[in-house]
Parts: structure tokens; C-alpha cells; sequence
């Protein structure tokens, strides 16, 4: 099957895709850990890569932060998050700005740094080295020093836990890339369900720290599943989650000491 322009893909699914995050037990999982991750953003600022619809911006924002800045590659998924922002009345502390993250983002009209960059999923959409390293020069650039870095990926594509229903998501029609795998998602959350193209590079899914050390993030840590409410709940349900992840959500920090701008080019001084 062949896969769409990414931007083209997500318009036109930016009205149904937020249902996983409410419908599907994995959605709800990813809300907890999130919010986990997030903690209490009081007077903060965010930039959220990849934002999409801006769940997790109106999330923080609803938690204490001063503003989110969401940048996203899709126009309707912009358009449809302004609208449930406005609707919300949180419109005045969350801005939309359309942009590919995996490219430079100088011309966006960003703040020069941030208190915490979130990129939830975006890793997930790198098919080659290069995009995932413009998305981490850009995770990187704008984080102040000390800031907090968020993101959530895939934990193995090929996991035994994405090859049906049961948690609300699988992954079909894998394909080898170099260095990587690229699939198709698709999530049981509506009727008919949403399918889209997704692509997850081995250094970041084999859990090795390599790429975020490359580029500054340091105390690097996994935010726990089996110490959520929802697992915590009802366990047998979750025990194949959480002896097999489907997703992992990932915190760190930025290096004080780190310098560097350019893709290929990060280190420490």
C-alpha cells in the first residue's frame, strides 16, 4: 500500500484522532503516563512538537502552564485543536503553529527557549538518521538548559502486543528501512478505524540511550507502566502490556554544559 505525504495524512484524520485517547485502553494508558511525565507545569512554558489537535497542550495548560506553543505539520489538525482550545476558553495561553518539526523551525517565530519540549509520537514518523536528528536538534535548541525534555515512541513495532486488538492499536504491513521498520497503525477507536503510516528507527525502540545523550538530553528515564492506576486496576487485563510495552513514555533533561545547533554536529563543551 502506498503511504501519503504525511501532512495530507493527518488532515484527514484530524477530527477522529483524539477518540484513541478516550475510547481505547491503550489511549487511556498513554493519557496517565503522560500526565505522569508532564507533572505540575505551574508558570511554565512548552513547545509541543508534533502536537497535532492539542490535547496534550489544553492538558497542561489546564495543569498550570503559562502557554503552549504546538507546531505540527498538518493544517487541519491545527484547525481542529484551535476550535476545542477556544471552546475550552484556553485559547489565549496555546498558539498553532503549522511546521515540519523534522526541518529547521527558525522561520516559525518560536520563543528562543523553552521550560519543556514535548515531542509525543514524533520519533515514530523519522524513516531515516537524519529526520530523527532534526527532530532532536530541534528538541535540543529550544529546551533551556536544565528544562525538562517529554516524549512517548513505540517500544518494538513488531511486538506481540500490536498484532491485535486487545489494547486498542496494531500494526500491519511491516516493511525493513534502514536501520528501522515502517508500518501501518491502526486504531480500534472508531468506526470505521484510523489508519495511518508510521515509520521507528532501532537506535531509539532498542532502548539505548545513544541519540538523546548525543543531543544534550541527559537522566534519561522511562515513566514506569506498572505503577499506573489504570494497571493497577484491573492487572490481569494489563500483564501482557506490561511484560511487552506498546509504548514508552520517556523524560529527561537538558545538559547545561551542551552546545551545538547543526544535524550531525551535537556534542558537549
Amino acid at each position: 500500500m502506498a503511504r501519503p505525504n504525511v501532512a495530507q495524512e493527518y488532515n484527514t484524520l484530524a477530527s477522529d484522532y483524539e477518540a484513541f485517547t478516550v475510547t481505547t485502553p491503550i489511549g487511556r494508558l498513554e493519557t496517565e503516563l503522560y500526565l505522569t511525565a508532564l507533572g505540575v507545569p505551574t508558570g511554565l512554558t512548552v513547545l509541543d512538537l508534533g502536537g497535532g489537535t492539542g490535547l496534550r497542550a489544553r492538558q497542561a495548560v489546564e495543569r498550570g502552564a503559562a502557554s503552549v506553543d504546538v507546531v505540527d505539520i498538518s493544517a487541519e489538525m491545527l484547525d481542529v485543536g484551535e476550535k476545542e482550545a477556544a471552546e475550552a476558553g484556553l485559547d489565549d495561553r496555546i498558539r498553532w503553529l503549522e511546521a515540519d518539526v523534522a526541518q529547521d523551525l527558525g522561520h516559525v517565530g518560536l520563543k528562543e527557549s523553552y521550560d519543556v519540549v514535548q515531542a509525543n509520537w514524533v520519533f515514530d514518523h523519522a524513516e531515516n538518521i537524519e529526520s530523527l536528528e532534526w527532530m532532536l536538534t530541534n528538541v535540543a535548541t529550544y529546551l533551556k538548559p536544565g528544562g525538562r525534555f517529554i516524549c512517548v515512541h513505540v517500544v518494538n513495532p513488531r511486538g506481540p502486543n500490536l498484532k491485535g486488538k486487545k489494547y486498542g492499536v496494531s500494526h500491519t504491513d511491516l516493511e525493513e528501512i534502514p536501520g528501522g521498520i515502517k508500518y501501518w497503525v491502526t486504531l480500534w477507536a472508531t468506526d470505521p478505524p484510523v489508519k495511518f503510516s508510521g515509520a521507528s528507527l532501532e537506535v531509539l525502540y532498542s532502548g539505548s540511550l545513544e541519540m538523546y545523550n548525543k543531543f544534550g538530553l541527559v537522566d534519561v528515564k522511562v515513566v514506569p507502566i506498572g505503577k499506573t492506576e489504570i494497571v493497577r486496576e484491573d492487572p490481569e487485563f494489563w500483564k501482557d502490556c506490561v511484560e511487552e510495552p506498546i509504548i514508552e513514555f520517556v523524560t529527561a533533561s537538558k545538559a547545561k554544559y551542551y552546545v551545538g545547533s547543526r544535524v550531525g554536529s551535537k556534542g558537549f563543551a
